[in-house]
């Protein structure tokens, strides 16, 4: 009876994935729309149209595909070995749902907006950044990739890669963090912005830094995954406290800028009625509200998630400290007792008093 109760979770565990995969395989094939080339699109953008607006652009579907389909052949692999804990359903919900905003990011109508518009752009990189990379970390990739490995795969394989000196350095947090802050000022005043908008190629560099920049940053951050360098809740809070003024600044840099940063936009005109300058400054706002809003959404979980762990702690304490006392009683009254059982007290041969008898009373009893 368990056994079947078992196979009918590891059934709906896999029909709930199956369904997710299947949306997003419908999402990055519907409604294919032209190829990322910088012409203005006649209408201007709008909700319904960039949700229901996709292309197919194969170097970015066939990834994403690969890896939802892999990620839901491991869950099940884990579920059909270990029963008893399979892979939790909110898992799978992150990480699907990680790879769903990298889709809407860029196979959406917002890809056929991001050069003409620099308020559809930020959305972009705020999808990719700010909401894509944690839903990945949540996910907790590397435990599901450790549990389903094979012993000789996780020795040869995966522990010297999670060992190795570039990962270390990589995913130290003051280097994650340098490395987000430099990818996010970098990107937005030097060269490399313009080129983007220009080149694809550099377009997807570009989108490749933020990710994996993103990446670093949020792994310790969620701390879910084994990492070679682990943070405390306080210093936890902290680094990610550090980061959302950095963010406002580079908004603010943004919003009160007195001319256009990109040439690219500015000679455009003014598509939609909206010139390269109001568009700036609404950018910069959608990077200053949204960005701050989710640094302070972060904080609060961490904050109640240090809280929660602290009243577990005192929890398993104070239950430490009742059997410790329980012990002691026992101990107590099993001494008591053994002092009240007859023949305890006074051994035999004893005078009145416990004590042996005196040298008088031995001579005078002769």
């Amino acid at each position: 009876m368990q056994h079947r109760r078992r196979l009918r979770v590891a059934r709906v565990v896999g029909s709930a994935l199956g369904t997710a995969l299947g949306t997003l395989l419908a999402l990055l094939t519907a409604g294919v729309a032209a190829a990322h080339g910088g012409s203005v699109p006649d209408a201007p953008p709008d909700l319904v149209g960039i949700l229901t607006t996709w292309r197919l652009d194969l170097p970015i579907a066939v990834p994403l595909v690969l890896v939802a389909a892999g990620w839901v052949v491991l869950v099940l692999r884990i579920g059909g070995a270990h029963p008893d804990s399979p892979v939790p359903l909110r898992r799978s919900v992150f990480f699907l749902g990680g790879l769903a905003a990298i889709a809407v990011a860029l196979l959406s109508g917002i890809d056929g907006y991001d050069t003409v518009l620099f308020s559809v752009h930020m959305i972009q990189h705020l999808l990719l950044a700010f909401v894509a990379a944690p839903l990945l970390a949540l996910g907790a990739p590397v435990t599901v990739l450790l549990r389903a490995a094979s012993p000789g795969i996780r020795s040869r394989w995966i522990l010297p890669i999670l060992h190795s000196r570039l990962l270390s350095v990589l995913s130290h947090p003051v280097v994650a963090w340098l490395l987000f802050t430099s990818v996010m000022w970098i990107s937005h005043f030097s060269p490399l912005f313009d080129a983007a908008l220009e080149d694809p190629g550099i377009h997807r560099l570009e989108h490749s830094l933020f990710l994996v920049s993103a990446l670093l940053f949020w792994w310790p951050v969620v701390g879910l995954d084994p990492a070679p360098h682990r943070m405390g809740h306080a210093a936890r809070i902290m680094y990610a406290f550090l980061q959302m003024p950095q963010n406002s600044f580079l908004a603010m840099a943004v919003l009160f800028a007195e001319d256009p940063l990109y040439h690219h936009y500015a000679t455009l005109g003014s598509p939609y009625g909206i010139d390269a300058l109001a568009d700036q400054k609404l950018a910069a706002g959608y990077m200053w509200f949204f960005g701050d809003l989710l640094f302070l959404g972060v904080l609060a979980a961490l904050l109640a998630g240090w809280m929660r762990r602290e009243q577990l702690g005192a929890v398993a304490a104070d239950r430490r400290t009742d059997i410790e006392r329980e012990a002691l009683r026992l101990r107590a009254d099993e001494l008591a007792a053994r002092k009240a059982a007859p023949g305890l007290a006074s051994g035999p041969g004893d005078g009145p008093a416990g004590q042996a008898p005196g040298i008088g009373e031995a001579s005078s009893s002769r």
